[in-house]
C-alpha cells in the first residue's frame, strides 16, 4: 500500500541517522512532506537530499531540541511554509551509560534535556499548530524497552525513557479530553542497529573499547534471535502516523523481537 500519509506534513527530530533516518525515509516514501531536524547538519542535509532524489519531499533544519527558542523557530517555519503540521515524531535522543554512582550530574542533565525535555518541548509547541490545522494529528514519541524495565548501568537512560512513556499517556488523555483529534503514542524499540550503541556499549561491556556485538546479544536476549533495523521501527511509526491508527492513542507499541516476553 502506497501513499498512507500522502498530503501530510511531518516533523522528525534526530532525523539524520539511525531510527530517525529510517522514519524520515519511510514517511516520505508514503507521501508525506518531511521536515528533518537534527544537530548533525551534514548528515541531515544528506538525508533530505536523498529523499528528494528518490522522488520524495523533504527539507532539513538545524535544531537543538533542548532549546525552546529553537522549537519556536522550527515550528514557526513549518507554519510559514506549510500552514499545518500533521505528524510529529519526537525521536532525538542519546544514551549515556555507566554505574549510577559514577554518573556525573552534568551527564544526567544532558541526557534528560535531550531525551525528555526535548519531547516535552516538541509536544508543547507542536500541538498548537496541529490544532490550528483542524484535522487532528499524530504525535509519536520514541521511547525504548529501557522505558519499560530497568537495565544495570543504564539507570539514567531508563529514567528518561520511562518518563517519555508516562508523559505520552498523560498528554494522550489531555488531547482526548480536548477533543482535538490529536493522538499521542509511544514506540519502544528493542535491540536495533543504530549509532546509539557506540555510546552505551561500554556500559554493557566495560573496557571492551568497541561497540557490542548486537548479533550475539540478540541470540541470547531476543526470542526471535535476531536484531532489528531502523526500518522495523519506521514501519510502526508509519502505522501510528496514518489514518489506519485513527482509534489508537496512549499506546506503547513495543517492537523488540519478543524481548519483553521474558
Amino acid at each position: 500500500m502506497a501513499g498512507r500519509v500522502a498530503g501530510k506534513v511531518a516533523l522528525v527530530t534526530g532525523g539524520a541517522s539511525g531510527i530517525g533516518r529510517g522514519v524520515v525515509e519511510k514517511l516520505a516514501e508514503e507521501g508525506a512532506f518531511v521536515v528533518v531536524t537534527d544537530i548533525q547538519d551534514a548528515l541531515g542535509e544528506e538525508v533530505a537530499a536523498g529523499v528528494r532524489k528518490a522522488g520524495g519531499k523533504a527539507e532539513y533544519r538545524s535544531h537543538d531540541v533542548t532549546d525552546e527558542d529553537a522549537w519556536i523557530d522550527v515550528i514557526g517555519g513549518v507554519k510559514a511554509r506549510h500552514g499545518r503540521l500533521d505528524i510529529l515524531v519526537n525521536n532525538a535522543g542519546i544514551g549515556i551509560g555507566g554505574p549510577i554512582l559514577e554518573m556525573k550530574l552534568s551527564d544526567w542533565r544532558r541526557q534528560t534535556a535531550i531525551n525528555l525535555d526535548g519531547v516535552f518541548l516538541g509536544v508543547k509547541h507542536g500541538i498548537p499548530l496541529m490544532r490550528e490545522s483542524g484535522d487532528g494529528g499524530s504525535i509519536v514519541n520514541i521511547s525504548s524497552v529501557a522505558g519499560l524495565k530497568g537495565s544495570p548501568s543504564l539507570a539514567g537512560y531508563c529514567a528518561t525513557k520511562g518518563g517519555v512513556r508516562l508523559f505520552t499517556k498523560a498528554v494522550a488523555l489531555e488531547c482526548a479530553n480536548a477533543k482535538d483529534g490529536i493522538r499521542v503514542n509511544s514506540v519502544h524499540p528493542g535491540l536495533i542497529e543504530t549509532p546509539i550503541w557506540l555510546t552505551v556499549g561500554d556500559a554493557i561491556n566495560p573496557g571492551a573499547n568497541a561497540p557490542p556485538d548486537l548479533d550475539a546479544m540478540s541470540t541470547l536476549a531476543v526470542p526471535l534471535g535476531v536484531k532489528g533495523f531502523p526500518a522495523d521501527i519506521a514501519n510502526g511509526v508509519l502505522w501510528l502516523s496514518s489514518d489506519e491508527a485513527r482509534y489508537v492513542t496512549g499506546l506503547e507499541l513495543v517492537i523488540d523481537g519478543g524481548m519483553m516476553l521474558r
